[in-house]
């Protein structure tokens, strides 16, 4: 077994073992951390398949900021987890079904001819001179530019549609119209009255 196997199949491993403790952990906090566990081995086999750029992505995208938004919202909500358990045993079997299907249809895929090593064989070596970020972006803005705008266009609606949800009007929510406080003049906020003095 070549070095280069080897470690595939040890990051892996890791891998699928991070997967499964990130739905089995009984702390959301432990379970995000083993998520985090689970973007660093992706991202290693990423690097075996040298897709540097996409790694170091993976790494500072998701690991670096998602990950970290995660593990602030996990900590800041106060999580009833008897509550988040009940129910659980009675979904078990459509949740199991549904997951058996999924691997069955994930092995037809990947198993078939499509993905095999003889409908995909090994990359040829790099030339001099080449670089995994410039052809990447080649091919994401000329064979595959309709599916990456229809992408940013589908996060764009989600953003939008994300603001719109906070910001709907609530009963008993004071706020302020930032036109009137910006139309204001000193004559509205100011007013100067004229007192005799007093004298004791």
């Amino acid at each position: 077994m070549e070095f280069k196997t080897f470690v595939f199949y040890f990051l892996a491993v890791i891998l699928v073992f991070a997967a499964l403790r990130v739905i089995t952990a009984r702390n959301p906090v432990h379970a995000a951390l083993y998520l985090v566990l689970a973007f660093f081995n992706a991202s290693g086999i990423w690097l075996l398949l040298q897709a540097e750029f996409l790694a170091i992505t993976l790494v500072m995208v998701y690991v670096g900021a998602v990950m970290v938004l995660f593990l602030f919202v996990v900590m800041m909500l106060d999580i009833n987890l008897d509550r988040l358990r009940q129910g659980f045993w009675s979904y078990l079997p459509v949740g199991a079904l549904i997951g058996v299907l999924m691997a069955v249809e994930m092995a037809m895929v990947l198993g078939g001819r499509y993905f095999g090593l003889d409908a995909m064989p090994a990359p040829p070596a790099p030339q001099a001179g080449y670089s995994n970020t410039r052809e990447l972006g080649r091919v994401l803005y000329t064979d595959y530019v309709y599916p990456f705008e229809l992408a940013s266009l589908v996060l764009l609606v989600a953003m939008v549609a994300a603001v719109a949800l906070t910001l709907r009007k609530r009963k008993g929510t004071k706020y302020v119209d930032p036109s009137e406080q910006v139309a204001v003049k000193r004559e509205g906020r100011i007013e100067l009255v004229k007192m005799p003095a007093e004298k004791d």
